[in-house]
This record gives C-alpha cells, structure tokens and sequence, in this order.
C-alpha cells in the first residue's frame, strides 16, 4: 500500500530512543515544528507501535535496552518501507553502515543539531516523492543535467562523455538521491555480490565523476562522501 506522506497536515513520527533527555529534546523540536510524535522506549514496543499506528517516518537510536537497533531494522524491512533515520553514536560507526546495509535510510550521528536533524527529516519525507521523480526521464542538480531516457550528461549545457560505470554510478546515486547509500550497496549494484570488499573502485570512479560533472573537484557540492559510510548525492540544495 501506497502511503503519501506530503499530503498529511501533521506527518506522525515514531521515535525509538530509550534516553529521556534525547527523547525530550526530539519531543520540543518536532511538535514545535508542526509534527506529531509517537514516543517507544524499546524495541519490541517500537515494532508493536510501527504496525498499530503506521507513522510517516521512524527515529530509531540503534542503542536499545531490550534488543539491537540492527535487529529492529531488519524486522522492520520485512514488512514496511516507511523511512527509517537512525541515531548512531559516534564511536558506532559498524553498527551505522550495518543498519544503511539493512534497509536504513539515512542517519543521524549523535549529538546532532536541529536544524540537520529537521533537514533529514525532510529527505525521509520526500522519500516516496523521489521514487517516483525519478521515473521521470529527466533529472536536474546545479548545472548537470542528466537526461535519464536516452542516457546523456549535460554540464551548462555541454555534453559530457561518461564511460559505463560511471553513468552507471551517477544514476544510482540519483534513484536514492539526498539519501546516504553505503560503499557496499554501490559495489553490489554496479559490480556485482562478488565485489563488496572493492572500495577502491568506489574511490576511483567517484573521483573521475567529481572532475567531469563538478565545478570543484576537491570540494564537491553535490557528490558528496559520508566518511567511513559511503555517497550522498545531494540534490536538496
């Protein structure tokens, strides 16, 4: 089933989280900001609360009392698509890339801000939105314009030759556009199972799309790295 989330007035958010000082913090900043929050402090009440009350987007902290946040992911992907944004300590970074892997959206390094926190927000929301944007056969960012129907770049313009892999690692980046794809889930979608331990392809490969399509190379605006994770490709700008 088909759930829009932009068209509801309060979009309902699940969080997760079993400290009370973080879920008072989230509890001030997202009712304050027009949304409706549903409050679980374990895993187990989490899933019950996802099924009993279908939120538009999930909060989960990975650091859960009576089971792991990874696991609380895992049970989630097996029956709901709704956006997931993990909270992650910034000594979890395994765990981090391991719930992306799992079906996570995005995440949220703790301790964050608001307004990064609201900004993701935001991305999860559009989730659905972009799935279906990019159907559409063409796709914009700053000056690149990809022409998804016949398989061409445009830099101001001008075409820009990109060999196989490339293009191929430019539009699976734009299918999970705003939204962190890890180093694993790209080797596997563009070289295959066999291939997930091959980061240095990844490194290889983006740094020739940043010289063709950014202005900038060495300090990219839109094909961006997540440390440690893998690329965003940052089309909310």
């Amino acid at each position: 089933m088909t759930q829009t989330h932009s068209t509801k007035p309060n979009p309902v958010i699940l969080l997760i989280e079993d400290d009370s000082q973080i879920r008072r913090f989230l509890r001030t900043t997202l009712t304050s900001n027009g949304y409706t929050l549903i409050e679980s402090t374990s895993g187990q009440d989490g899933l019950h609360q996802v099924s009993a009350q279908r939120p538009d987007l999930i909060i989960l902290d990975l650091g859960l009392p009576d089971m792991d946040g990874l696991a609380v992911t895992e049970q989630l992907r097996a029956w709901t698509g709704t956006p997931i944004l993990v909270l992650s300590a910034r000594d979890k970074e395994g765990d981090k890339v391991k719930a992306l892997d799992l079906g996570a959206d995005d995440y949220l390094t703790k301790p964050f801000g608001t307004e990064e926190l609201l900004a993701r927000i935001r991305v999860g929301l559009r989730h659905l939105q972009q799935a279906i944007h990019i159907e559409t056969p063409i796709f914009t960012v700053e000056n690149v314009r990809v022409d998804l129907e016949h398989r061409h770049v445009f830099v101001d313009d001008q075409e820009v030759h990109l060999t196989p892999i490339e293009y191929k690692l430019l539009t699976t980046l734009i299918r999970f556009a705003d939204r962190v794809v890890t180093q694993r889930q790209l080797l596997k979608e563009i070289w295959g199972p066999s291939y997930d331990e091959e980061t240095h392809y990844l490194r290889i490969y983006m740094g020739q799309l940043r010289h063709k399509l950014e202005a900038d190379p060495a300090q990219p605006r839109f094909l961006i790295t997540e440390p440690g994770v893998g690329y965003r490709l940052k089309a909310d700008s």
